[in-house]
């Protein structure tokens, strides 16, 4: 299947034959991680952790369960998650007394322990996260990565003295998210979601938003502030310098499993998986070129060019599985391994080796003696490569529109004066979502596509994957 052609066909087949996910658990919805689908979740993992931690984050983890009781604390919260949780409501045959429920997300979990851990001003702020499981009832058709009802979700949560202060944490997760998304190549718009749309009991929303080949859209994550809305009802307080109780402002950050499939679905082509150097269980491939009368002779350069890559800090691996060169070529090209390194005993005779890139195909030779470099540079180079090209891929698929009809299946663009009325006939003459409007300023000017008031604010359509 070609991706151009069906992609949801197209990503299916890729997950399954790389083998990213067993999807055969007997609870749909609830795949098993394959170990390399689950190595390059943990490479995920360690850039999320490694950005938090130096940013004065403070890794923790808060338990599975959480009492119905307090999941009630907050309306709003359980108004927007009470069709799609998880209940336990027995303890062997015996019927508890309080429903427990598995999280969604865990502010109704971790606030009531926040309301312990601040209480005074120098408690604060307050900058924590985690990396669990979730579970939400999916109903609609579940995909691997996209569409679960067990998610591989990253959070983090932290408390502030003001509003203020909240604000700083947002934008900084804005950088945060800017560093990481670049070492995953990942393109990616920043979109405030309407106040239909919001995260239940945030104060605004903005989406982590990318581009699908199919043209729709994938929320990859979401930054929320929640002024004091959460700690009102948790009595999450502290006591000023003035001695003033206040109670804190919050903000929070998830990510999921997703970033996984917009790895697949934005790099991935005709052959399989192509993925970024930061995420590769194996950046580079040693592959020994065999010829008859040389064999240990290639096979044991060979060994000596992985051991000096990988002595370089670069993950390698060395295949010397006894199959014909085009089959490993095959095998590497499938799981998206970002680089071949080929030595055969022409090359070792000129001193040189072969480099071949997995998303161009292009090959370059590379001196003997500077290969561990030159590895090293070409990866450089990929990682740049990947995200500019699919940088220009979602530029190309955004279409700014001035009229509703006949709009093609693209990420739209269009005016929209801001009122609640003018949004939801958009939403409903389209039959698609409003993804939101841009947290940064895009020097628009021009009409709303409904009432035909002047704007400035531009909106993006779009259908949701």
């Amino acid at each position: 299947m070609k991706k151009a052609e069906d992609f949801s066909e197209w990503y299916n087949d890729i997950v399954e034959k790389a083998n990213l996910t067993d999807k055969r658990y007997p609870v749909k919805g609830m795949n098993v991680w394959t170990p390399y689908g689950w190595k390059i979740m943990r490479a995920i993992d360690t850039n999320i952790r490694e950005e938090f931690d130096a940013t004065s984050h403070d890794e923790v983890c808060f338990p599975l369960l959480i009492p119905e009781d307090q999941f009630a604390k907050e309306k709003e919260h359980i108004k927007g998650f009470d069709t799609e949780v998880f209940w336990v409501t027995h303890a062997g045959l015996t019927p508890l007394d309080v429903r427990l429920l598995l999280r969604p997300t865990s502010e109704t979990a971790m606030y009531p322990i926040f309301s312990l851990w601040v209480r005074s001003h120098a408690d604060l702020p307050l900058k924590t996260y985690q990396i669990v499981n979730t579970f939400r009832y999916e109903t609609k058709q579940t995909r691997a990565f996209i569409r679960v009802r067990e998610i591989h979700f990253f959070e983090s949560h932290t408390c502030h003295a003001d509003f203020e202060d909240a604000e700083r944490q947002v934008r900084e997760d804005y950088e945060i998210l800017e560093r990481l998304a670049k070492r995953w190549c990942i393109p990616y718009k920043l979109l405030k979601r309407t106040d239909w749309d919001k995260f239940p009991g945030a104060a605004y929303t903005v989406g982590i938003d990318t581009v699908l080949p199919n043209g729709r859209t994938l929320q990859l994550g979401s930054i929320h502030q929640y002024m004091d809305n959460f700690s009102k009802p948790y009595e999450i307080k502290y006591e000023g310098e003035d001695g003033q109780h206040r109670y804190a402002h919050q903000t929070t950050f998830g990510m999921s499993e997703r970033l996984v499939g917009a790895i697949v679905a934005i790099h991935g082509d005709d052959k399989g998986l192509v993925l970024p150097p930061e995420v590769a269980t194996m950046q580079a491939v040693v592959i020994p070129v065999l010829a008859k009368g040389a064999t240990e002779a290639v096979s044991q350069a060979a060994r000596e060019l992985a051991e000096e890559i990988r002595q370089a800090g670069i993950r390698t691996h060395l295949d010397e599985r006894d199959l014909r060169p085009g089959a490993k070529y095959y095998d590497w090209e499938l799981k998206g391994v970002p680089l071949r390194v080929e030595l055969g005993i022409r090359d070792m005779e000129k001193g040189v080796v072969t480099l071949v890139r997995r998303d161009t195909g292009e090959k370059s030779l590379a001196h003997r003696k500077d290969a561990a470099g030159a590895v090293k540079d070409m990866l450089d180079k990929i990682a740049a490569d990947l995200l500019t090209n699919a940088g220009s891929i979602m530029d190309a698929s955004i279409v700014t529109v001035d009229s509703l009809d006949d709009l093609p299946d693209k990420f739209i663009r269009a005016g929209w004066c801001g009122t609640e009325e003018c949004g939801h006939r958009i939403e409903d003459r389209t039959e698609r979502n409003i993804i939101g409007t841009p947290v940064e300023g895009e020097g628009f000017k021009g009409m709303c596509v409904v009432c035909g008031k002047p704007t400035t604010t531009p909106v993006y359509i779009a259908r949701a994957m």
